[in-house]
């Protein structure tokens, strides 16, 4: 018999949550308890990138706090199963990923287990399951960070990916929080196209999937959901708008020598959407509902500019929930017209930091046997 389950899924970065602590905290909770207000789901997972932001020594036990707010505050109160992974331990600097992963069980839902990759079984869960620190020995979830020569000449980060597995109705699900590596320099990503950071990146995420569909555990359908710093095809980009865009000059007052040159062209988040090229290279194993809303980086950090872009980058969808091609299947799908899947943006005008989160909202089809 078919059942069906609501499911929440958000990823978000939140470094500037906590590098601009106080600012930003309050409106972003809200934001996202309204969002669980409105759609009621029974299965909630939160992906968690660059916990502590990039000061994290300082921050570090701030964020735990702000992990112990998510758990506590009386909206959450109907899911009394929750499972929360921290990687908060920065001494070990050859594992430290920065990574959270967060997951509430609506009372409702009975017929869950997750995974222990030790013993290579699911089992049941209860209360409130939490780990803050290396999470070395906790064997209900998979961290990696990427190894260091993958890229010998590039600066090696706290990116890697951490892994959870569950069955919900006897479907099984594998859920992923990825963080991949961002453009160092605007100029270097104009050189080629694509850039020598796209190959980073997808040299990263192939070893993530790989490493997914491994028969060390039977592969199951899953979803990737983080910060994948996927950036728009920029020499396309920049060749496009030196024919197309308005340019302006800005010169130095003294010498009269230009020293930034700007190109504008307005209204243009759909039109971007064409340059934004690098998951096409896994679309033989994943797939992603149609996007829909603008680019969710670089965000204004300004309180009073919650819809204004950083001149720093281009506007680029960073942050996706991307799935196996087997996931798709597992959606249920409504009739024309009301297809009950909401794949958007939490705190479109409000500010929630340089990174907007995203969301997707879906029914799962699950079965009683």
């Amino acid at each position: 018999m078919e059942m069906h389950t609501d499911v929440l899924l958000v990823t978000a970065n939140v470094g500037s949550l906590f590098d601009n602590v106080g600012d930003i905290e309050g409106d972003w909770l809200q934001e996202f308890f309204m969002t669980v207000h409105k759609h009621t789901p029974r299965f909630i997972a939160l992906h968690f990138q660059e916990v502590g932001g990039k000061d994290y020594k300082r921050n570090m036990g701030h964020a735990k706090k702000f992990f112990l707010t998510i758990e506590s505050r009386c909206e959450m109160a109907d899911f009394d199963k929750v499972c929360v992974y921290v990687d908060s331990h920065f001494n070990d600097v050859d594992s430290f990923t920065a990574l959270g992963s967060m997951y509430f069980i609506h009372k409702s839902l009975k017929n869950i287990q997750q995974y222990d990759f030790k013993v290579k079984e699911f089992k049941a869960i209860s209360g409130l399951n939490k780990y803050v620190g290396s999470l070395e020995g906790v064997t209900t979830v998979e961290k990696e960070k990427f190894p260091k020569n993958f890229w010998p000449d590039f600066t090696w980060s706290r990116k890697g990916y951490m892994r959870t597995r569950w069955l919900i109705h006897n479907q099984g699900l594998d859920l992923v929080n990825v963080h991949l590596f961002h453009d160092a320099s605007n100029l270097i990503a104009c050189n080629s196209s694509p850039s020598v950071y796209s190959a980073n990146r997808k040299k990263a995420l192939r070893y993530v999937i790989n490493r997914i569909s491994d028969n060390s555990s039977s592969p199951l359908p899953f979803f990737l959901f983080g910060d994948f710093n996927f950036r728009l095809d920029t020499l396309s980009l920049v060749q496009n708008l030196s024919m197309s865009a308005d340019i302006m000059t800005v010169k130095n007052g003294s010498s009269n020598e230009v020293e930034k040159i700007i190109c504008e062209e307005k209204d243009n988040d759909h039109k971007l959407l064409k340059y934004d090229k690098e998951i096409s290279e896994f679309h033989d194993v994943i797939t992603e509902e149609e996007i829909h809303f603008p680019p969710s980086y670089p965000y204004s950090e300004d309180y009073a500019k919650p819809t204004q872009y950083m001149n720093t980058r281009c506007p680029a969808w960073c942050d996706r929930i991307l799935m196996s091609h087997s996931t798709r299947d597992i959606i249920h799908r409504r009739e024309e017209g009301k297809s009950g899947v909401v794949y958007n943006t939490l705190g479109s005008d409000i500010c929630m930091g340089d990174h907007k989160p995203v969301f997707l909202f879906f029914t799962m089809k699950t079965f009683t046997h």
